[in-house]
């Protein structure tokens, strides 16, 4: 039987052309969710605010806006909506141009509506929301008191530490950090890069980094492999779900997603490919981390 949050999932397609929205509502519907059907990107980004849904397939060529800006000012609204990317532009600079938008992922025309159905059931499986937003504790309340019985005022307790800077403090202490140690707390750590796997936290040198729930997922996936090589192939099954799937079809666009996912990954850690610091690339099979001999 299906639960209340089962009935109550909802996708916006945001699609110009009629015939592929009624095959996107078909596919959508037999997945369980009501849909809503707008023909442009201005409406798209309305309906995406006002119906608050799981999933949004977004158009990339539509009169007004693209779907590049609206992808944008969807996570500018700080909707955490799962948005797949819907386009016949196949280049890799298109692909890491929707990632870079706000995508989750990014699926070209024509396609099929079973492998649709496989990446909306993917991205389900994965946690939804602000992977990165820092949680902070506040100091406790003191307990309630008669006026007569309450101490004299105390100084103001300094703020909690960032957990990031107190694992940087940490790393620090402990001079050269190996690739993907793991820390007090729950933290790995690279050189001076450190990932929190269940609180979902990233930092460089005690900043805050913000990344996408892709992004962070590679880049666990990295961090726990250390120094072992991960495919472009496997990285797309660990980022659906099914890594132990061996048959599961991964296709060239897949390992393009990967490659775009990357570029931005490293253009936020600040890292070069032909000098890297964090993540490396081993030509022909994949990516892991660098050594942590400077």
């Amino acid at each position: 039987m299906s639960t209340p949050a089962e009935e109550l999932k909802t996708a916006v397609i945001i699609e110009d052309d009629p015939e592929i929205r009624h095959i996107l509502s078909d596919v959508l519907e037999s997945a369980g969710f009501s849909t809503v059907s707008v023909g442009n990107g201005v409406d798209g980004v309305r309906a995406v605010l006002a119906y608050e849904p799981l999933l949004a397939t977004i158009d990339v060529n539509m009169p007004g806006i693209d779907g590049f800006e609206a992808a944008r000012r969807i996570r500018a609204a700080q909707s955490d909506t799962y948005i797949i990317m819907l386009t016949g532009l196949n280049d890799e600079a298109d692909v890491v141009a929707g990632l870079g938008a706000g995508a989750d992922d990014y699926l070209l025309k024509p396609f099929r509506p079973r492998e649709l159905r496989a990446r909306v059931d993917a991205l389900l499986r994965r946690a939804r929301g602000d992977s990165t937003v820092p949680v902070v504790v506040a100091p406790s309340a003191p307990d309630a008191r008669p006026a007569a019985s309450m101490p004299a005022p105390t100084p103001s307790p300094a703020p909690p530490a960032r957990e990031s800077d107190v694992a940087a403090a940490a790393a620090a202490s402990t001079g050269s950090t190996p690739s993907g140690a793991l820390l007090d707390d729950g933290w790995m750590a690279h050189r001076d890069l450190l990932l929190h796997p269940e609180n979902r936290l990233v930092s460089i040198g005690g900043e805050d980094l913000d990344l996408t729930r892709t992004e962070f997922d590679l880049l666990a996936t990295l961090l726990e492999s250390k120094r072992r090589v991960r495919s472009k192939a496997d990285l797309t099954l660990v980022l659906r779900g099914e890594s132990y799937v061996t048959s599961y079809f991964v296709g060239d666009a897949d390992k393009r997603a990967v490659e775009a996912h990357m570029t931005n990954l490293r253009r936020k850690l600040g890292d070069s490919p032909t000098n890297p610091r964090y993540i490396e690339t081993v030509r022909g099979v994949g990516y892991r981390l660098t050594s942590e001999i400077v």
